[in-house]
């Protein structure tokens, strides 16, 4: 899950919030909610204090938009941030909140299958019937 070198500069190069929210599909404003809830660490400033994104601040960025995105809640995000921030010592408890949450993308993914299986036999159904009316 690196962030490659080729999408923002060199390491030492910074994105501001918009060009950060650009690059992991975020809005601006989301962006910053992330930061008012606690799952990004504070991002540096620049001398004017404007936020600056670096390489690994979009790497977190980007696990965070796919966590959302498979349907972890924010209190499960937030705290996996905080753990995050206490170091290794508790890989465990991520592991097993990660864990958790693999079952339940397991268990939507049972259920959107067996969703598309009658959307699937609904469209047969309906071509199959389209030209006897």
């Amino acid at each position: 899950m690196d962030v490659s070198t080729q999408e923002i500069g060199p390491p030492e190069t910074s994105l501001s919030v918009g060009e950060a929210a650009e690059l992991v599909g975020l809005t601006t404003y989301t962006l910053r909610w992330y930061e008012q809830e606690g799952l990004v660490a504070p991002v540096g400033r620049d001398s004017a204090g404007r936020r600056r994104y670096t390489a690994a601040d979009v790497e977190w960025l980007r696990l965070l938009t796919r966590l959302r995105r498979t349907g972890m809640p924010v209190r499960d995000m937030r705290r996996y941030a905080e753990l995050a921030r206490q170091g290794d010592r508790t890989r465990a408890a991520r592991r097993a909140l990660f864990e958790a949450h693999r079952a339940r993308v397991l268990r939507q993914i049972g259920e959107l299958e067996e969703d598309l299986k009658v959307l699937n036999y609904k469209i047969d159904m309906y071509q199959r019937t389209e030209g006897c009316g």
